[in-house]
């Protein structure tokens, strides 16, 4: 956030530190190579009008502007804020609450590891443009770890100092640290590369440099080339095999470009909890290193896109009040290893304790003239201490590991023949509308092909399947409190893209009973969870309206309201 200079009493007695010099040779290359299109543009107007020296113009004023950022950037670190002053001609200051801060990021690519250089971010729970980021680019490698301790200092405030760890796990090896509370809860394996080509990440990957080729006449050189009009000349039995390669070739290419994303992305990964914070660590090239609250932590989304749950394999998120909606915890991994993860994940933080104050209320923003909305405590933004946090894991772990299992395997209720009608009429109604389409045209004397009739009856089955594995996948579960553990809602939909949530009961804010017009004339609703954290809402889709009102009455007894 922007503020005016103010006078934060100690906090003017600071002084004001520049970033590391060797950042004068990273800032030029990365805006020359940001500017490219720039400098091309540069380069054919200087040939054009015979002046060469247009693109030696341009070259020199980017290269000076990112000269000057050195000059520009300052920064302080003091006892209630950290500052930032950035811009040559407008001037701009960033000031952000030491007690504020959730998160900080860590990141390096090659040329600031050949450099000894690294960039550190700090997240505050609120998002931000680019513009508005807290950003440190870039310090020296070596001060970067004791400055993220510091940061981050509040979040171990109240914790015995035997129990603190003074060691950096994220840039030491294990036996270095193990003697502490920090335990490594997951890491990467080369293995898992096979997932890979599971998602769509390969295809966002080749389809913007497609359309770019495309975009500058590579269509037109492909479509009339020999080959192509060979082809067109050719037998239906020769289209069919360049079909048949081109559609391999595609496969093969985005494969290989997903596997080169997960390699440089998640290379080295490895999940290391401490009872208070949560450090993660990845990256071939560009390294980088997350350090999250777990004050924060409201539970964990298991993402199961269809090839990956053919697989056997998932993606795992963190629920974070303040943080990326999809905090990304494990890539594509081994449903064991997800499951793994995720029961250590979920023990609990002394969100139970008994010496946690009382916390606030709130409710949820999300009213509309179908919906009815019961307040229920907000614990979604209180900051537990982080004692309590440590001792509750620490007492508890044999036994609360056992209860982080349950939670992440736990049963679901299906929602009934209604939601399973509701599933076949939506997937199938389309293609019968298009069938009796057809069959007007048809007995009106319209005159098209009889293999239209394959659209409908080959999407018909696939439907039909998809209609089923979406209700298999539809279902939802309370875990009711214990005397270590808050009670829980679990909750799973979806079928090409499927998500089990696993959300803390206390870190919801409101609910919401929502009915469309079919919904009520069916007996159903669709329950709308309400939390600071993650997504916002989770969805129990299609429930019974019976159950619904049970549903809300064990997640957070007492707290139904009136109807």
């Amino acid at each position: 956030m922007s503020v005016p200079e103010n006078d934060f009493g100690p906090q003017a007695d600071q002084p004001w530190l520049r970033l590391d010099k060797r950042m004068l040779l990273v800032h030029p290359i990365t805006e020359v190579v940001k500017f490219i299109p720039v400098l091309i543009g540069s380069v054919i107007l200087g040939t054009n009008t015979g002046n060469h020296l247009w693109g030696l113009i341009a070259l020199a004023l980017i290269v000076g502007f990112a000269l000057t950022r050195w000059f520009t950037t300052t920064y302080r670190v003091g006892p209630t804020h950290v500052e930032l002053r950035t811009g040559l001609i407008q001037r701009k200051k960033l000031s952000v609450p030491r007690s504020r801060i959730r998160s900080v990021d860590i990141e390096a690519d090659l040329l600031h590891r050949v450099l000894g250089l690294a960039v550190l971010a700090i997240g505050t729970g609120q998002h931000a443009d680019s513009s508005e980021k807290f950003k440190l680019d870039a310090l020296d490698a070596d001060v970067v770890p004791p400055l993220r301790a510091a940061l981050l200092a509040h979040t171990s405030a109240g914790v015995p100092p035997a129990a603190q760890q003074t060691a950096d796990p994220l840039r030491k090896g294990l036996p270095e640290y193990a003697s502490g509370n920090v335990r490594e809860i997951g890491h990467w394996q080369a293995s898992w590369v096979r997932y890979a080509p599971l998602s769509l990440t390969g295809f966002a990957i080749i389809a913007p440099i497609v359309g770019i080729a495309f975009q500058y006449g590579f269509g037109q050189v492909l479509f009339s080339s020999d080959a192509v009009h060979s082809i067109e000349d050719g037998s239906a039995a020769l289209i069919a095999v360049a079909v048949a390669l081109l559609i391999v070739a595609i496969v093969v290419i985005v494969s290989l470009a997903a596997c080169a994303r997960y390699l440089a992305t998640y290379f080295g990964l490895r999940v290391l909890d401490n009872d208070r914070t949560l450090h993660l660590r990845h990256g071939l090239f560009t390294t980088r290193q997350i350090t999250l609250d777990l004050a924060r932590f409201r539970g964990a989304t298991v993402n199961e896109p269809l090839l990956l749950r053919l697989a056997g394999a998932a993606e795992l998120e963190a629920i974070m009040t303040g943080q990326s909606p999809r905090q990304k915890i494990l890539p594509q991994a081994p449903r064991a290893a997800i499951e793994r993860t995720l029961a250590e994940l979920l023990v609990p933080r002394g969100a139970s304790s008994p010496d946690i104050a009382a916390p606030r209320t709130a409710l949820a923003d999300i009213a509309a003239p179908d919906r009815e909305i019961i307040g229920v405590p907000d614990l979604s933004t209180t900051e537990f201490p982080a004692a309590s946090i440590a001792k509750g894991r620490a007492l508890q772990r044999e036994s609360v590991t056992g209860q982080g299992a349950t939670v992440s395997t736990a049963p679901l209720i299906a929602h009934g023949p209604v939601a399973r009608r509701r599933r076949y009429t939506r997937a199938l109604s389309p293609i019968l509308i298009v069938a009796a389409a057809m069959l007007i045209f048809s007995l009106a004397g319209a005159d098209f092909s009889p293999w239209w009739w394959l659209l409908p009856a080959v999407t018909a089955p696939i439907a039909a399947a998809l209609a089923a594995d979406r209700y298999r996948g539809l279902g939802h579960a309370v875990l009711p409190a214990t005397e270590h553990s808050p009670a829980w809602l679990i909750t799973r939909s979806g079928s090409l893209d499927r998500d089990r949530d696993c959300l803390e009961a206390p870190g919801i804010i409101g609910w919401t009973v929502r009915q469309s017009f079919w919904q009520r004339r069916s007996g159903i609703a669709t329950v709308v969870a309400a939390t600071a954290a993650g997504k916002k809402r989770y969805h129990v889709v299609d429930i019974p309206l019976e159950q619904a009102w049970e549903l809300i009455d064990s997640a957070t007894p007492g707290r139904l309201g009136t109807r």
